[in-house]
């Protein structure tokens, strides 16, 4: 699994001009699933993103997780970030779980944020076409990526 983690002030998710979701201070989270990713993976995700550290404490210092700050996660489906490139001018997605395979591990990986204590978790919508608005707060982006985070660390 892949994820764009982007820190917000607020983030929300709009398709045909209907509000589907949104948050206030916390994470908007563009989730790629892709193969052979499964239930290990979203589990290992949820537990890293929730205690991420990357939220000033008095000192300005990177040491308040979200869970320390009450935030909320915006769960956004992202398919592209399993684009691959390097050939030609049009991007392939066949490294991108299928639909019938990512949909629901994306669901089960918002359930399990909140078990790992996210209070609030909101979705996009599956295989819509969405605006995506994002206020990212200071601007903090990080990659995280199961194949190689699970690789180090174990």
């Amino acid at each position: 699994m892949r994820v764009v983690l982007q820190r917000v002030k607020r983030g929300s998710v709009h398709v045909d001009g209907e509000l589907v979701g949104s948050v206030g201070q916390g994470f908007v989270l563009l989730v790629g699933v892709g193969h052979g990713d499964g239930e290990a993976q979203a589990q290992w995700l949820a537990r890293k993103i929730a205690g991420l550290r990357i939220f000033e404490d008095e000192a300005g210092r990177f040491n308040r997780s979200l869970l320390d700050v009450g935030g909320g996660c915006l769960v956004v489906s992202q398919f592209t970030l399993y684009a691959d490139a390097r050939k030609g001018r049009r991007p392939s997605f066949t490294k991108a779980a299928p639909p019938e395979i990512a949909e629901p591990l994306i669901e089960r990986f918002a359930e399990m944020l909140r078990q790992a204590g996210v209070q609030r978790v909101e979705m996009g919508r599956f295989g819509a076409r969405m605006q995506v608005e994002i206020h990212n707060d200071g601007p903090v982006t990080l990659w995280l990526d199961t194949d190689e985070l699970i690789r180090s660390n174990g």
